[in-house]
């Protein structure tokens, strides 16, 4: 009879550590179930356009500023800074691609020096990441104003009308030779500035393409610059395009051919756009998700490929030829 007790007890108490098991585990599994499916940093959460003050007053003459923001990735976005061009010639213009740096902030580097944007509310702040950089912010404004402050969302677009209509505007210089490139109305111009002979600026469509950046460089170390024109195809595919202009001894400038990734077998495996340029010493890198034969646009799995190539001389002008292709 004592062992029979003795037993039960035994069964009642691994019955009440299993049942204290089951709950612990439920419990951790709910609140990796909750952790999972909390919402997480993104570059959309600062998506929009934000003015200056002078925005509601804008009827009366006043002058204005906006930022627009446009995601690009989960974690980087397109910044843009548009004033009123309608009546005055514009007062700043800024262009960068910017990363997460934070629930709320986005970080854009500009010659090396750290530019924040952060959102408290329905407020932009634009400031120096080191207060010692603060002087940055009024090389892109004209008259003595600078980008740092604070700007309110709006809901909607901006004023057509007024706003600078250039959707993307940048002035790169290298060796005494200069580059305006600017891009509206599906026209991309880049205006050469300190050549010897030809001056002449070009003008192509880019219909259905978004220019997102565009670096200067020495490519083939001959003591001339090339100019390279990021763009992304419009859409969720945000294909990759690059247009490039090389100087020839200083005189003018001739278009660079770059090659058809769809036309390297090894490259182009997993491709399906979302490419990312840079400009990396003397080689120029293009960087993209590849994506398994299941995956969905927004979930590549198959890790990052990135094609490493070398300026050369070609027949008729210089191209761009595949030096590496590294996947990881």
């Amino acid at each position: 009879m004592n062992n029979f007790k003795d037993q039960s007890k035994s069964m009642k108490k691994s019955l009440l550590l299993l049942t204290a098991l089951i709950l612990l585990l439920w419990g951790c599994s709910s609140k990796a179930s909750k952790k999972e499916g909390s919402p997480r940093a993104t570059s959309e959460a600062l998506v929009g356009n934000y003015v200056s003050d002078g925005y509601n007053k804008r009827s009366e003459g006043y002058d204005w500023v906006a930022v627009s923001i446009t995601a690009l990735t989960d974690s980087t976005a397109h910044v843009a800074v548009r004033s009123r061009s309608d009546i005055k010639k514009p007062t700043c213009r800024f262009d960068a691609d910017a990363t997460l740096a934070g629930k709320d902030t986005l970080k854009a580097v500009y010659e090396g020096k750290g530019i924040l944007f952060t959102l408290a509310g329905n407020k932009l702040t634009i400031a120096a990441e080191n207060e010692a950089d603060s002087n940055l912010l009024y090389f892109f404004c004209s008259g003595g104003a600078s980008l740092a402050g604070e700007y309110t969302k709006i809901e909607g677009a901006l004023d057509e009308k007024q706003i600078d209509q250039r959707s993307f505007d940048k002035v790169l210089s290298l060796q005494d030779i200069s580059f305006d490139v600017t891009a509206q109305n599906n026209e991309l111009t880049i205006q050469p500035i300190g050549l010897t002979v030809d001056n002449s600026k070009v003008t192509q469509n880019i219909e259905g393409y978004t220019v997102t950046n565009a670096e200067i460089g020495d490519l083939n170390a001959d003591g001339y610059p090339e100019v390279l024109v990021y763009l992304n195809s419009v859409g969720s595919g945000s294909y990759g395009m690059v247009i490039g202009y090389s100087v020839n001894n200083g005189k003018s400038m001739s278009q660079i051919s770059f090659p058809n990734i769809t036309d390297n077998p090894e490259a182009s495996k997993g491709y399906m756009g979302h490419d990312e340029f840079a400009i990396v010493e003397l080689s120029f890198c293009q960087r993209f998700p590849i994506y398994k034969e299941n995956d969905t646009n927004a979930n590549p799995t198959g890790g990052t490929r990135q094609i490493q190539y070398k300026l050369k001389d070609g027949e008729a002008s210089r191209k761009f030829v595949v030096d590496k292709v590294i996947s990881y």
